[in-house]
């Protein structure tokens, strides 16, 4: 099994969650408590940043599916950056790209946030 890892830190006022190895049923519940404590402590304007992940199983889809409410109930969001073509195509597969706003650079992702 891959190794997996949340990096947490803050930016412009954002909440930057850098992924890291392979996100899969083993580890959702990482990324699940990751979201979970920035929800209880306010901490809305939340940016994953994929450019380590190398892969993402439906598992860890999941978790995305299931706070994205919440998080936008309380006038936040959650913004994807940086995925690579494979994982990219994962999300792409399930109409993701509908549902969030996905950014190459981290860098637009926070923009977005700072204009709203």
């Amino acid at each position: 099994m891959k190794n997996f890892s949340i990096n947490q830190r803050n930016k412009d006022h954002c909440n930057i969650l850098d992924l890291e190895g392979e996100l899969d049923a083993h580890t959702a519940s990482d990324l699940e408590n990751a979201l979970q404590d920035l929800i209880a402590r306010n901490q809305m304007k939340i940016v994953v940043n994929f450019s380590n992940l190398d892969y993402i199983a439906s598992a860890g889809l999941g978790v995305f599916m299931a706070y994205i409410e919440d998080v936008r109930k309380e006038g936040g969001d959650i913004k994807l950056t940086n995925m690579n073509e494979k994982v990219f195509n994962v999300f792409d597969l399930l109409g993701f790209p509908a549902l969030y706003d996905i950014y190459d650079k981290e860098s637009e992702a926070i923009e977005t946030f700072s204009n709203s």
